[in-house]
């Protein structure tokens, strides 16, 4: 069944979860009967909006939440989830949508427990490349999800303890960031490097010499 109709999931059929829905609708198409494909609309576990959520005293571990408004969503995917024998979290290919795989096998585990759950990836939406990516599923990449982890804490930590600071100091909508201030930074650096450049008058000489008796 396509997303957003109300069929329900039927036992014995594989669970594909995607991030969006107009792929979930083709990709059930390409699948066939034995696949129902459902789409996760992106992040369904993240941090909060209205608080740090980093333990610095532990290891910066964060404080992950349900994403506000996201929570039926989650629940039904988690009662598609039971009734399926076999679950394939087909996220983006990236670190992002390791993260968005990793947090969904958790969350579907909590209410499962024994359905298996695998990880399947993709680069091209076409019958050949889905079908070939069902054949192979594997294990959630740890380091790729330590990687968004890490990102995620980096963005965390710097935007939510410079901006502030910025609103006092300097002027109140400002924002910092992990890559923006740095990339200010070098901006800045260079455009003053142009602003202090005095040119000079300079010549070059052209000249051909040649090897050989002189007349």
């Amino acid at each position: 069944m396509a997303v957003g109709t109300k069929k329900k999931q039927e036992k014995g059929k594989t669970l594909v979860i995607v991030e969006s829905p107009a792929k979930a609708k083709t990709i059930e198409k390409y699948l066939g009967a034995n696949y129902t494909v459902k789409a996760s609309m992106g992040h369904l576990i993240d941090l909060p909006k209205s608080r740090l959520a980093i333990d610095v005293d532990h290891d910066f571990e964060p404080e992950y939440i349900t994403v506000r408004g996201r929570a039926k969503l989650l629940k039904e995917l988690q009662g598609d989830a039971k009734k399926a024998d076999l679950v394939l979290l087909a996220s983006d290919n990236d670190r992002e949508g390791e993260a968005i795989a990793y947090h969904l096998r958790n969350a579907i585990q909590a209410k499962t427990g024994d359905t298996p759950i695998k990880r399947i990836v993709f680069n091209e939406i076409t019958p050949v490349a889905i079908k070939e990516a069902v054949t192979q599923p594997a294990d959630i990449n740890e380091a790729l999800v330590n990687a968004q982890k890490a990102r995620r804490v980096l963005d965390r930590l710097v935007g939510y303890n410079l901006s502030p600071l910025l609103w006092k100091k300097v002027k109140n909508g400002l924002s910092a960031g992990r890559v923006q201030s740095v990339a200010l930074r070098l901006i800045c650096d260079r455009e003053r490097e142009v602003e202090s450049f005095i040119p000079e008058e300079y010549w070059t000489l052209d000249a051909d010499f040649k090897k050989g008796k002189s007349t």
